[in-house]
């Protein structure tokens, strides 16, 4: 049976699932694997496009092409097959004001295609987007999304100077130049 995208939303959102979000997690993994494996096959086949048809349909197809992707196929070049859809995607929710009407967590799933992205433009959009995101939040809630805002300036960064994500090379089979190398070796590369 195909998930809905409530299914890929309600699972997502659920705080054991946040708790995975940003870290290696074999057990997640699976969990996604078994739960939405299919799902991602259609999402990529483009069999599940209408979801893009109501902004939260657009976030769960957002979340199974760029998320789910890093989820089930880590240290695989099939984590960043969909990119391109999700980017697309992603810009095209955006243009509609899509991610307008997300509760501000949510967005954040709306902006990291393009977070993701090895391309400048994107890049630069992306932190700005983040940066209104947290510039709209108070409290806690304004720290917790200045972080996100510093990764997205940190991969914006890496884009500047290197025009990749030299992480993703060894994995997509790209040559490191000894500039990429140095960066790899210093601490805290890489995502």
């Amino acid at each position: 049976m195909r998930s809905t995208p409530t299914d890929v939303l309600e699972f997502w959102f659920d705080p054991v699932a946040e708790a995975c979000w940003f870290e290696r997690n074999e057990a997640f993994d699976a969990r996604i694997r078994q739960r939405f494996g299919d799902t991602w096959v259609a999402a990529v086949r483009g069999e599940l496009d209408d979801w893009a048809a109501t902004p939260e349909g657009w976030l769960a197809l957002l979340i199974v092409l760029d998320q789910f992707s890093r989820n089930l196929h880590r240290d695989d070049a099939r984590a960043w097959a969909a990119d391109g859809q999700a980017q697309a995607l992603a810009r095209a929710g955006i243009a509609r004001g899509d991610d307008q009407r997300l509760l501000p967590l949510q967005r954040l799933f709306a902006y990291l295609p393009l977070e993701h992205a090895e391309d400048a433009a994107l890049q630069r959009l992306c932190v700005q987007l983040f940066h209104q995101l947290a510039e709209q939040q108070t409290g806690v809630d304004r720290h917790r999304f200045e972080g996100f805002l510093d990764y997205a300036r940190r991969h914006h960064d890496v884009i500047d100077t290197f025009g990749r994500f030299p992480h993703r090379n060894a994995v997509l089979g790209r040559a490191s130049t000894p500039a990429e190398q140095d960066y790899l070796a210093s601490p805290g590369a890489g995502f």
